[in-house]
C-alpha cells in the first residue's frame, strides 16, 4: 500500500515526490502483470497441449476397441464356422472333439504369435514353426523347411497357420506321419518378376495315397483360406505322397517387394 503525506506529497521519511513514487509503483505494476501475462501464456499453452494429448489419447482408445470389437467379431465368426463345420457328418463324439479343439488350438497360437508383434506382422518362418511345432519331434524332426524372411499381415497369419494346422492333421490321419518314417518338406519362394508368394507343402515316404471320395471339411477350409489371401490352392494325391501348393500376389500379403 502505497502511504503519502499529502501535505508534501512525499512517502514518510522520503525525499521522492508523489509523482516520482506513483511512477516507480506503476513501473512495478507493470512488471508485474507482465510476468503475470507471461506466466498466463505458458499455463495456457500447457493446458492446451494438455487437451490435445487428451483428444489424441481418446481417439486412439476409440480406435483401438474398435479395432479390437472387429477382430473380436471375425475371431467368433471363425470358431463358428470351425465348430459348425466340424460337427457336419460327424461321424463321433470323439472325433468332433479332437477336430475342434485341434483348430481352435491352431487359431490360438497364431493369436499369440500375433500379439508378440502387437498384431501388425510375423515373419513367415516362425508362423510355420509355430504351426508345426505340436506335430514334430524335437529330437528328430519330421519337416524339412526353408525359405526367405518375409514378414506376412495379420490375417495372412491367421490362413497360413490354420492351413498348416490342417495339413499335419491329415498328414497324421492319413499321410506322411501316419508311418515313422514319413516326413514333409516346407518351401517357399518369392518371384521377383511377378511379385508372387509360392508355398508347397509335399510329403515324402508315406504309404501310397489316393484321392479322396468326397471332399472334407478340411479341404474346403484349405481352399476357403488360399481365396481370402487371392491366392491359388492346389491339392495332389499323387501315389508317392500328398502335396499341397499356395500361390499368392504378395499384394495381397501387405508385404513390400524383395528382390
Amino acid at each position: 500500500m502505497l502511504e503519502i503525506d499529502l501535505r508534501t506529497g512525499q512517502h514518510p521519511g522520503a525525499t521522492e515526490s508523489y509523482e516520482d513514487a506513483l511512477a516507480a509503483e506503476n513501473v512495478s505494476l507493470r512488471l508485474l502483470l507482465a510476468q503475470a501475462e507471461i506466466d498466463t501464456r505458458d499455463l495456457l499453452a500447457r493446458a492446451g497441449i494438455d487437451a490435445k494429448e487428451r483428444e489424441t489419447s481418446d481417439k486412439l482408445q476409440k480406435l483401438m476397441l474398435e479395432e479390437l470389437h472387429h477382430r473380436v467379431k471375425n475371431t467368433l465368426a471363425t470358431v463358428s464356422a470351425i465348430v459348425s463345420q466340424s460337427l457336419r457328418n460327424v461321424q463321433g463324439a470323439d472325433h468332433a472333439q479332437q477336430a475342434i479343439e485341434g483348430r481352435l488350438l491352431a487359431l490360438g497360437r497364431a493369436h499369440d504369435l500375433l500379439l508378440q508383434t502387437k498384431w501388425s506382422n510375423a515373419d513367415l518362418g516362425a508362423v510355420v514353426r509355430n504351426a508345426i511345432e505340436a506335430f514334430d519331434d524335437r529330437n528328430e524332426s519330421k519337416f524339412s523347411i526353408s525359405g526367405p524372411d518375409i514378414r506376412i499381415n495379420s490375417g495372412a497369419v491367421i490362413a497360413v497357420a490354420m492351413t498348416l494346422n490342417e495339413l499335419c492333421t491329415n498328414a497324421t490321419k492319413y499321410g506322411a506321419f501316419s508311418v515313422s518314417r514319413g516326413c514333409v518338406d516346407i518351401v517357399w519362394t518369392i518371384d521377383p518378376q511377378t511379385s508372387r508368394l509360392h508355398l508347397t507343402w509335399t510329403e515324402k515316404d508315406g504309404p501310397s495315397i489316393e484321392p479322396p471320395v468326397k471332399r472334407s471339411f478340411g479341404t474346403r477350409l484349405i481352399e476357403t483360406l488360399g481365396r481370402q489371401l487371392q491366392g491359388n490352392v492346389q491339392l495332389s494325391y499323387a501315389a508317392r505322397g500328398f502335396a499341397y501348393t499356395f500361390d499368392a500376389p504378395l499384394v495381397s500379403l501387405s508385404v513390400p517387394m524383395q528382390v
